[in-house]
Order: C-alpha cells, then structure tokens, then sequence
C-alpha cells in the first residue's frame, strides 16, 4: 500500500472515530498503530508499545501537572473562588460595568493559582452569574461573562496547554509562563472590552434588576484575609518564583498545593470528603493527560515515519516563504481544532507535524506557544465543544446555545486582536523570558 494512500485511510478513519464520539486518546492510539503497521509491518510495535510509553510519560517536567491539578482541587474546595468574588462584589457594589470587569479580572487570577479552566468556570457560575443577573447582565451574557472568565486558564500560567507544549517541543516551561503574560493580560482586556461593549448595547435586563443589597452570604473578615492572604502567596510563587528562578515549575507547583492545603485547614475544609474529591479529580486530569500523551506519541511516530511534515512543506512551499500568511492559516486552523478537540490532544498530536513547518519558516517556537496558547484559551469558549460554556451551564442551568452566541463574539475579538498584535509585536511574548536572563 502506497504511503500516500496509507496517510489517506488512517485521517479518514481518525475523522470516522472522532465524529462516533470515541475517546480522543484511543482515537490516536488506534490511528497511530493502524498506521504504523500499514506503513512498516507488525514488528515495529515491539517497542513502541513496550518501555516508550513509560519513559515518555515518567518526565519530571510533567510532574507540574498534577501538582497544578492538586492546588487546583485545593482552591476550588476550599471555597477559596467564593471569597474572591466576594471581595469583587463588594468592590464593584453600584457599579455592573465594574463587576463584569472584576469577574474577568478575577478569572485571570484564578486561572494563574489553579490553571483548570472548566473548574474555574464552573465555579463563577455557581458564584458570579447570579450576582451578575442581579445587576441586570441577561442570563446569556452572564453566562458568557464567567465563561470567558474560566477560559482565561488556557493562556495564564500555570496553563496545562503550555505544559504540555514545553514537553513536545523541549521548551522549558518556565520561559513559556513569562512569555504568556502579557498575551494572557492582553486577553483579559479585549474580554472586559467586549463585555463593556455588549453591556452598552443590549446586556442589562432592566426586570432583573434588584436594589442594590447584599444577596451574598456574609463572609467573616479572617476568612476573607486568608483566602486572599492565599491567593497573593499562590501567584507569587507561581510567577515571582519561577520568573526569578528561585524554584522550578514543578517546586512552584508543589509549594502552591501545599499552600492551598495549608489554607483550606486553617479554613476548617478539610475533611475526608475534601481529600477524597480533591485527589480523585487530581487523577482523573492527570491519567487523561498521560493516556493523551502516550496516544500522541504512537500517532506522533506513524506521522514522523510517513512523512508527513515533509509533504506538507513541500505543497505549502510558496506559502511558507509569506510567513504572516502560513501563520494565519495555521491560527485558523487550530481555531477549527480547538473547537472541536480537547486541548491537550491538539496540542500532542498536532506538534509533530507543525514543528517542522515552524522552525523552516525561523518561527521562534517559544512564540509560537504562546500563540497557539491564546488560540486554546479562545477555543474554550467557542462551540461545538467549548468546556468553559457547557461548565457554566451545568452550573447555572442557562442553554449553552444561549451562551455560546454572545462566548463566540468573545472568542473572535480575542483570538483576531491578540493574535494579531503577537504578529505585529512579537515581543510581547518574548520580551518577558529575554528580560529575566
């Protein structure tokens, strides 16, 4: 069978497994061994399936996620979210444009002490949308409101998307988190701009409205400074740390689970309940992280073995000499993907064969993750399979189709304004990780 009609037969039945809902990381395995064994016999699983699987998933660098995971579960169970947007509504009391505008704002913190971004949506559903309707946000642009706001994870550190790019590519991971930065910042801001926007225009449900009393449980002031005391600890670490190179990823992500846990005792949470569900999510996301992994890299091998970065490089060749234009339909095409793929798995199986065009084009690669980072913080928010939305909806029991309208329009003015600066302005991604050389 010829290589050409081996690559057709494993894509269309890669799209056939996708579409019958199949788990994506079977979907890569079963195409990667498919393949494989069409192109080159049998044999050649011997080792593939064998120790490469354990030495591609027994990675210090990947030890980050979990412990990100942990702290993650730690916040979120504490009710630690709940005492910030607390703080938020009390600051934006009398103000709706300033309490969208905090919610965002402190999404893209949440995202930078947990980096889980449906948890983090869910969890401002639960919190923010309420109050948002209150102040007479419509329920669709509440909804959308706190699922930008969760999808900010994506590009802020500690981003699982990020991570896992500095595993693919060799990339150290701590120059990819202050490279994300001031994207993610800029993100945030094209997010609350939106929102302004869409508030002016139609956003405010003057039958929603209420006066402007506390509909929020009271919360004591003690709990109130730890939660913050907490949180302050956690990006600090997460940032100041790893920034100044005091401690690596993973130490951050250690100290920040421990710091979390030390909080949620001091918060009375913990309970056998509290670690039980906090540790069993923490290996739900890790274990599909590491099935995704070892799927990719099986799909990986068949995608090296066929040649298929190579062949894509030579027809794209009159493309790849116009970078801006080879990088725009690379963007619309992980836009494409990222609606319709979890993100880690776009990002393993899609490396191998963009790597290649990348780095003949001079891409710097640190860049370009910060660039398809931002498209996955977009990605979280768009349909059909935006996380960020079908988490909010579960928790406020809004339609998700009512959320995705006005969550798209958020999506494209992000992906289309910060993409488009990054191109214009790389510096904005690489100026932070040169400064701190």
């Amino acid at each position: 069978m010829s290589e050409v009609l081996v690559i057709t037969v494993v894509v269309a039945g890669f799209a056939l497994l996708l579409l019958a809902g199949h788990y994506i990381h079977s979907v890569l395995l079963l195409a990667g061994v498919g393949g494989l064994v069409l192109l080159d016999g049998a044999a050649i699983l011997t080792g593939l399936l064998g120790p490469q699987p354990f030495a591609r998933t027994a990675s210090y660098t990947l030890t980050t996620i979990p412990l990100f995971v942990l702290m993650a579960q730690f916040i979120l169970q504490a009710d630690i979210v709940k005492d910030l947007f607390y703080v938020v509504n009390k600051i934006s009391r009398g103000s709706r444009g300033l309490l969208g505008s905090l919610t965002l704002l402190a999404g893209s913190m949440l995202g930078a002490v947990s980096g889980s971004g449906t948890a983090t949506a869910a969890s401002l559903g639960q919190v923010a949308v309420p109050e948002l309707r209150t102040n007479g946000y419509s329920p669709r642009l509440a909804g959308a409101v706190a699922a930008a706001a969760g999808s900010l994870s994506g590009i802020i550190p500690p981003s699982i998307i990020l991570i896992l790019y500095g595993v693919a590519t060799e990339t150290p991971v701590g120059d990819l988190f202050a490279a994300a930065i001031i994207p993610g910042l800029l993100v945030t801001a094209v997010f609350v701009v939106v929102m302004a926007v869409y508030l002016a225009r139609s956003g405010i449900d003057p039958a929603a409205l209420r006066p402007a009393e506390d509909t929020l449980p009271r919360i004591p002031r003690r709990r109130l400074v730890v939660s913050l005391t907490v949180s302050g600890l956690i990006v600090l670490v997460v940032f100041g740390g790893i920034y100044s190179g005091t401690v690596t990823p993973t130490e951050a992500g250690a100290v920040g689970a421990f710091t979390a846990f030390l909080a949620a005792l001091v918060l009375g949470k913990v309970s056998s309940r509290f670690l039980s569900t906090s540790l069993v999510e923490t290996v739900k996301v890790t274990v599909m992280v590491m099935l995704i992994l070892i799927g990719a890299q099986v799909f990986g091998r068949f995608v090296s073995l066929s040649l298929i970065p190579r062949r894509l490089i030579d027809a794209l060749e009159p493309i790849v000499e116009t970078p801006a234009l080879m990088l725009a339909i690379l963007a619309l095409v992980f836009f494409v993907l990222f609606m319709f793929i979890e993100g880690a798995a776009v990002i393993l199986m899609s490396v191998p064969v963009v790597l290649p065009i990348i780095e003949v084009m001079g891409v710097d690669v640190l860049w370009f993750g910060v660039f398809i980072a931002v498209i996955a913080s977009v990605g979280l928010i768009t349909p059909p399979v935006g996380l960020s939305v079908y988490a909010v909806s579960g928790a406020t029991g809004i339609s998700a189709g009512a959320i995705f309208r006005p969550a798209l329009v958020f999506a494209a003015a992000a992906a289309i304004v910060v993409c488009g600066l990054l191109v214009l302005f790389p510096g904005l991604a690489t100026w932070l990780p040169g400064a701190g050389t």
